[in-house]
């Protein structure tokens, strides 16, 4: 929203002129300038002049000779223009004077006339690109005046980033009302004087959409002669970035930048039978548009209409074929109130974005139509000659109904911080046009042209704004203290634990695809599988809420690869969004996730290890050892996951997770190949254990021994390893797997596990002799649990 500083204070008188200290009001207000802008005249010596008379040049075909008086007497001066007659107020550059470009006018011959200056086009003089005539001024104005005031120059355009709940900041009337509350001045109100209206008029008005519209107006003009817009409007379109078109158009467009509220002026004559149809759009209905496009319409596409035929987009743009051209005379006004939302998407829809678009879809005030026809209604009288004809149509099926809102004076104070009284605050809101009764809790009514305005929050909002956010005193919060909470310190020692082991934290989309999860080959049961979708997604590939982490993760594997870094290690701390049927809010747990391929890591001068399912065990381990959880693998299957080289990760005998190496297929559907291991594990259940503090080591040596055990094949290897540690006592170092095998001499159906076990006193030096109870305790539980026996026992 552009916004001049000269039209700004037609509305209120402000303090200051200063561009930065309004500028930085603005910015205080909410309102981000972007851009300030200094408009002033690039010439000097331009001043006003009458046309006296207009003679041939006796040499030349093409120029005349015109005489003018310009405050210091009649001269005469040559001019090749033709769109001007006896009595024109024109601009005349005087000698000596300089022209936009630093042209220096001076007295010159032109086929044997001298011409002591010369009359100026709008492009001559900088201020627009009409070349083709001479600038004509309006009538009245005093031969010899400096035009440099004429033009509204000098002048500052402030160029302000409105957000999308501030509808009512988008007019210069709006802003000027920010403007006056925050310095504490009146702010004037719109000239909505209204000529007398002559009997007549046959229009009507029908509304079949009253929720895609619930106000329209219309006034009948007649009389009206279309031509140029008056100097100082073109100046203000101009400054605004709006083309001057034509004095009724510029008319609406001129309103609209004012009061905040867009319009559209039909040619009544071009309107089968005077009659207007507010509706949605008919299957196969087309509509040829202002821009000269002929748009298939949707069946949600809300339309001004004929009896039959479509003559408009409903807050969006015109037809063609109603237009105002250059013979109307006949003038349908119409200034309607649209839902927000209709307009917003028909605008998406035909790919339209206009200065009508931007308003309706932030929510113009619903009380402002018969507020902006009679505004534009009297400049159309004033400017093009027009006649109102009969009253204003005012169809209003669904009238506004002003909101109010119960503030408690201590909510300030507890969301501001600073505490203010009944009285402070209800003067702020009632600067900003809110209605407030009461002491407390107070009673706000909310103007229509807020509609931003719903509950106590926003209220405070407003508060804050007009007190002044530089004037909120700086406070540490009030809190129980304590440090950080337990999820923190478990996110950052999972963190520290994966980069430690080697791992590269990435961030993926919350939005994957169908065919992403489809891939992973979930169940019908599995919750999995049956992802959140969103209402309006980009692209098919962002289509649903992730339900798991892997794709994310497998997806950036993929792409590490492409770009030939194949030896990656990747995890991703993040949220899924799991179905919870019956509840208005889906589940949404936080999971660690990995995923790794190539070769893990090694010395330099010999090949390092292709990574498989063991890189998935070592790093179970590592998370246990960082978080202080008991976490036990059990082999399982699990969907996307190789069936033989997968486990699921249990905490307290609950599933938590699951970790091994990804089922090929699933694989090279991501076009990765060799193994790759990856896994997703709660990170809630990581938070139950007690962070391992420092221990000082021992110093004493240790004792180290093998245990073989000859099981039956089924027997996972956990389950042994669990029963040796549950036996050997708490000088339990390290119990290691180095051996697993099958076959002779060892009967079908059994399999060797070899364990390295080492164990350390704290205090002592341990004696072999002393092992000989603890190792006789292991293969006893062993045996017991697992009907392992010992190999050469």
């Amino acid at each position: 929203m552009k916004a001049s500083l000269r039209w700004l204070q037609e509305f209120v008188d402000l303090p200051t002129e200063d561009p930065g200290v309004i500028a930085a009001t603005f910015d205080g207000l909410g309102l981000e300038v972007e851009a300030v802008t200094e408009v002033v005249a690039d010439f000097r010596g331009v001043v006003v002049a009458k046309v006296l008379a207009i003679r041939p040049h006796p040499a030349a075909d093409r120029v005349r000779l015109v005489t003018i008086e310009d405050g210091a007497g009649g001269r005469e001066v040559v001019c090749g223009a033709w769109n001007f007659g006896v009595g024109a107020t024109v601009a005349y550059a005087t000698v000596g004077s300089r022209l936009a470009g630093g042209l220096d006018v001076g007295e010159r011959d032109i086929r044997g006339v001298r011409s002591p200056g010369m009359i100026c086009s709008e492009r001559e003089l900088g201020i627009g690109d009409e070349a083709g005539g001479i600038l004509l001024l309006d009538d009245g104005l005093a031969p010899g005046t400096d035009i440099t005031g004429i033009l509204g120059l000098p002048d500052v355009v402030f160029d302000i980033a409105i957000t999308p709940n501030r509808p009512d900041a988008m007019s210069i009337h709006g802003l000027a009302r920010e403007l006056g509350a925050f310095f504490g001045v009146e702010v004037r109100h719109i000239d909505i004087t209204v000529p007398p209206s002559v009997p007549g008029g046959a229009a009507r008005v029908r509304i079949d959409d009253p929720a895609g519209c619930p106000r329209f107006t219309a006034r009948q003009i007649t009389g009206v002669k279309v031509g140029p817009s008056p100097l100082w409007m073109r100046m203000r379109l101009r400054s605004a970035g709006v083309r001057p078109i034509s004095n009724v158009v510029d008319i609406t467009n001129y309103v609209m930048l004012e009061t905040g509220q867009p319009m559209h002026a039909f040619d009544l004559d071009r309107i089968p039978e005077e009659t207007i149809v507010v509706r949605r759009a008919a299957p196969g209905e087309s509509l040829t548009t202002l821009d000269g496009v002929t748009r298939r319409l949707d069946a949600a596409d809300l339309v001004i209409s004929g009896p039959e035929t479509a003559l408009g987009l409903a807050g969006i743009m015109g037809g063609g074929d109603s237009e105002v051209a250059a013979t109307t005379t006949r003038v349908l006004l119409e200034v309607a109130h649209f839902e927000p939302t209709g307009v917003l998407l028909t605008g998406k829809r035909h790919g339209l974005r206009s200065e009508a678009v931007a308003r309706f879809e932030r929510g113009v005030d619903p009380l402002l139509p018969p507020v902006a026809s009679a505004r534009a209604t009297g400049l159309i009288a004033r400017l093009a000659g027009g006649v109102p004809l009969g009253e204003l149509i005012d169809e209003h099926p669904r009238p506004h109904r002003q909101a109010t809102i119960v503030l408690a004076v201590r909510e300030v104070e507890r969301l501001l911080g600073v505490r203010l009284f009944g009285l402070e605050i209800g003067t702020l809101l009632r600067r900003l046009g809110f209605g407030v009764s009461g002491d407390d809790p107070l009673t706000v009514t909310v103007p229509s042209y807020r509609p931003d305005v719903t509950r106590p929050a926003d209220l405070i909002e407003e508060v804050a704004r007009l007190y002044g956010l530089d004037n909120i005193p700086t406070a540490l919060p009030h809190g129980p203290g304590g440090g950080l909470s337990e999820g923190e310190r478990t996110r950052r020692a999972v963190r520290a634990a994966m980069v430690g082991a080697g791992y590269s934290e990435i961030f993926s989309f919350d939005f994957i695809g169908r065919d992403h999860l489809a891939r992973l080959g979930f169940g019908e049961d599995d919750p999995r599988g049956h992802p959140l979708a969103v209402r309006n997604p980009l692209s098919d590939e962002l289509a649903v809420l992730r339900t798991t982490l892997l794709p994310g993760l497998l997806e950036g594997l993929r792409v590490n690869v492409a770009r030939h870094a194949g030896d990656a290690a990747l995890f991703e701390i993040a949220s899924v969004v799991l179905p919870a049927p019956g509840e208005p809010i889906p589940h949404q747990p936080v999971r660690l996730g990995f995923a790794v391929t190539g070769s893990g890591p090694g010395p330099a001068w010999q090949p390092r290890p292709e990574r498989d399912a063991l890189d998935a065990v070592g790093l179970v381990a590592t998370l246990a050892a960082a978080t202080g959880v008991d976490l036990v693998l059990a082999q399982a299957t699990e969907p996307g996951f190789h069936p033989g080289r997968c486990a699921h990760v249990l905490a307290d005998g609950a599933v938590v997770g699951a970790v091994g190496e990804i089922h090929p297929d699933v694989a090279a559907a991501w076009d990765l190949s060799g193994r790759v291991v990856a896994g997703e594990i709660a990170l809630e259940a990581l938070a139950r254990g007690a962070f391992p503090g420092f221990s000082v080591p021992s110093v004493f040596p240790p004792v180290v021994f093998d245990l073989a055990f000859d099981v039956a094949a089924a027997i996972p290897v956990g389950q042994v390893v669990a029963a040796v540690k549950a036996a050997a006592g708490p000088e339990l170092e390290d119990a290691t797997i180095f051996d697993v095998f099958s076959g002779p001499p060892l009967e079908a159906g059994r399999k060797s596990i070899a364990l390295r076990l080492t164990f350390r006193h704290r205090e002592r030096t341990m004696v072999d002799a002393e092992m000989v109870p603890v190792r006789q305790a292991i293969v006893e539980r062993v045996r017991a649990e697992t009907g392992g026996l010992l190999r050469g026992g």
